[in-house]
């Protein structure tokens, strides 16, 4: 199907005002990260009290939540089961409420200050994982609503993560819920720019044991922390390889620093530090681990620990490949004018689902720059042009 005649069909099965007041519900139900994660309750209560009802009232069918809690629904093709389907990944979980004064209103304001000709919606998670999400929901509407044979099924999965910094809720969506699918896009905020890679992450936990001593006779004792000053001399001299074209350089930092006895004039015995290993595509989490390691046997008078943590997987389509093809299409259709592509630095489930065989971009509504911040909103025009977009990105492919 050409890019023009899935516009006409999506043009004659949106509602802007329905899209509109999708956005603003979502927003309206909390949905926080909390120290649970994605066993927190609230988070599966929004799923199955908010996001699977406005899904039945707008497809008439409202998915199935999984045994994690996920919400997967489907659009079956015309000829039965099939493994080339299309995957839209979005997500429930934001980041917390912090000091924004009213995380949960939706409220809906003048777009100018978040340099906007259309109004926004203020709320956690608007212009990070709730837009998208909205646009996502709402796109799988168009697609219901146009009863077109499919030649492969459309998923889409409300996942529970979106502020975790690791794969587990893809994974399990992944060897759980038998998504036959080669092609994705993951619903996150990127003012709309097809986004065709970005950095993976692998935390690590580096604890030095020195020996404690009065700090009036630090030569009785072996500081930890100098230690620690030791390791990081050593890993800065670890060679990162190759610039990427579109990302840079793989970077290695220091998040996270204390020592202790947390007591006056003693010498540390201990000094506990979290790293950021960011990894460029074609990197392996376990190689750099391993790296990482093997250069720290080198530091001596001290006991070194080295614990890998957390860690998401790089990822890199090509410019040409059919799904970013058919969505920079379906994006020139709508705005008229060509489709912006860039790279993100940040870690995402893109590179698990890549890893797995299915070919995945990120694309969604809102800035950013906004995300986190006292006033997190997103437009509501970026949410309607997403919409029209993914769907018109799945006819193309499936229809």
């Amino acid at each position: 199907m050409t890019p023009q005649e899935a516009f006409a069909i999506v043009d004659s099965c949106a509602c802007d005002e329905e899209i509109d007041s999708l956005v603003v519900d979502l927003l309206r139900c909390p949905s926080p990260q909390t120290e649970l994660l994605e066993a927190d309750p609230q988070l599966k209560k929004f799923i199955a009290d908010t996001v699977r009802p406005r899904l039945a009232a707008l497809t008439g069918s409202a998915g199935a939540i999984d045994p994690m809690g996920n919400l997967i629904w489907r659009l079956a093709a015309a000829t039965g089961e099939s493994r080339d389907g299309f995957l839209l990944m979005g997500y429930a979980m934001t980041f917390p409420a912090a000091s924004m004064s009213e995380p949960f209103s939706g409220l809906l304001v003048d777009g100018k200050a978040f340099g906007n000709d259309s109004k926004c919606a203020l709320g956690r998670g608007a212009c990070e994982q709730k837009g998208a999400l909205a646009g996502m929901i709402y796109a799988v509407a168009i697609v219901a609503r146009a009863r077109l044979a499919l030649r492969a099924p459309l998923i889409l999965a409300v996942s529970l993560a979106g502020e975790t910094g690791r794969h587990d809720a893809a994974e399990f969506i992944l060897q759980n819920d038998a998504i036959g699918a080669r092609s994705a896009i993951i619903g996150l905020g990127t003012s709309n720019r097809l986004c065709l890679g970005n950095k993976g992450r692998i935390d690590l936990e580096i604890i030095v044991h020195g020996k404690p001593a009065h700090s009036s006779m630090p030569e009785s004792g072996v500081n930890a922390v100098d230690g620690f000053r030791r390791v990081m001399e050593r890993l800065e001299r670890l060679p990162l390889g190759p610039r990427h074209p579109g990302l840079g350089s793989a970077t290695l930092a220091v998040t996270q620093i204390r020592s202790g006895p947390d007591i006056s004039h003693t010498i540390p015995d201990v000094c506990r530090a979290v790293l950021d290993r960011r990894l460029l595509p074609g990197e392996d989490p376990n190689a750099a681990f391993v790296d990482i390691q093997d250069a720290l046997r080198e530091v001596t008078g001290w006991s070194v620990e080295v614990t890998r943590g957390a860690f998401m997987y790089p990822s890199e389509v090509a410019k040409d490949c059919a799904l970013a093809v058919a969505t920079a299409r379906a994006s020139r259709e709508l705005t008229k004018r060509e489709a912006e592509f860039f790279y993100s630095p940040a870690a995402l489930d893109a590179g698990f689902l890549n890893r797995n065989g299915v070919a995945t971009i990120m694309f969604g509504p809102g800035d950013l720059r906004f995300a986190h911040t006292d006033e997190e909103a997103v437009s509501l025009q970026e949410v309607r042009d997403a919409a029209k977009i993914y769907a018109a990105t799945v006819l193309q492919i499936l229809a």
